[in-house]
């Protein structure tokens, strides 16, 4: 049984992680005021967009990218994870960015290789609102300067 862990992302916006890579987003019901309405985040995840043989190797993918990053750093419209070449592939870290596009379209992906190969990099970013979850979804600690 995998251990759950809950994390409120604003006032409108509860997400439920299990393990790393499963999670699901609840929302209250829209509420009105005055000629006012609170729509919906856009921001969740399609849980059904990989099959269960996938969503075992993304997962796994994921723990191995939360485990072995070297450095987070928080952007203006997301974050940056760092790795080692020596560690992470850029192989798996683009089978991971395919994977999770398919189930989080709306994240904006980007892949560097730095320093003459010696630093793999990782971007999340988005629309407004997105950099919340994904520090709820990838763990990211309060301090970014790991």
């Amino acid at each position: 049984m995998e251990m759950k862990r809950r994390c409120v992302v604003g006032a409108m916006m509860m997400i439920v992680l299990e393990g790393f890579g499963d999670y699901a987003i609840a929302q209250p019901a829209p509420r009105k005021q005055e000629n006012q309405v609170t729509t919906e985040s856009k921001f969740y995840c399609n849980t059904k967009a990989l099959n269960p043989t996938e969503r075992a190797r993304h997962k796994q993918l994921t723990e191995k990218l939360v485990s072995r990053r070297t450095r987070i750093v928080e952007t203006e419209k997301g974050y940056e994870f760092q790795y080692s070449p020596a560690t992470i592939s850029l192989a798996e870290l683009a089978e991971w960015t395919l994977a999770e596009s398919k189930c989080c379209p709306f994240f904006d992906f980007h892949i560097d290789l730095e320093n003459e190969g010696a630093l793999l990099c990782l971007r999340l970013t988005g629309e407004k609102g997105v950099k919340a979850f994904i520090k709820a979804e990838h763990l990211v600690p309060s301090d970014t300067s790991n």
